[in-house]
């Protein structure tokens, strides 16, 4: 994946997956190493809003739509909630307005959890908005896949402009 081609095969889909996985760990063992000092609930307020807010609105949404579409700003809200960001400004925040504290760590164990176990992350508006195999993208994974099996080199495919093989 790079700037130019923004998608991942399934080897650096799992690699990602790896690494978030890492960071779950890390925000896990934070965590049982400070049971007694966390608020319980204020973590299960915080693991929960994530989806209270960004996820069960798109989900109701899209069970009960006839053609599985949800408006646009379900998926607004749910990338709003399942990001990085918003979890950092929202535990700034409660740290200087409230206090900093250990259950804190519901935010990215929630959102590591979506990441590293369920392989979600930010929904893109031109697909379901729950995981559905796209067609075009399983036609096109198809194409990408390697000349042989083993072989880590995609076929070679015609490129125009400064990243043109020979350019």
């Amino acid at each position: 994946m790079d700037a130019k081609n923004r998608f991942e095969t399934k080897t650096t889909f799992a690699l990602s997956r790896l690494e978030w996985l890492g960071f779950l760990a890390v925000s896990l063992v934070l965590a049982f190493q400070h049971l007694p000092d966390i608020r319980w609930g204020v973590f299960v307020l915080l693991f929960a809003v994530i989806d209270v807010i960004g996820y069960l609105p798109g989900a109701i949404a899209f069970r009960r739509s006839p053609d599985r579409r949800v408006p646009r700003g379900c998926y607004v809200a749910y990338n709003v909630m399942h990001s990085l960001v918003t979890a950092g400004v929202l535990a700034g925040a409660w740290a200087l307005f409230v206090r900093p504290e250990w259950a804190l760590l519901a935010l990215p164990i929630h959102l590591m959890v979506d990441r590293a176990l369920f392989g979600n992350s930010l929904k893109p508006f031109g697909v379901p908005f729950e995981p559905q195999a796209d067609p075009d993208f399983r036609e096109f994974e198809q194409k990408y896949r390697p000349v042989f099996p083993g072989n880590p080199v995609p076929r070679t495919r015609h490129v125009e402009g400064p990243n043109a093989v020979g350019a």
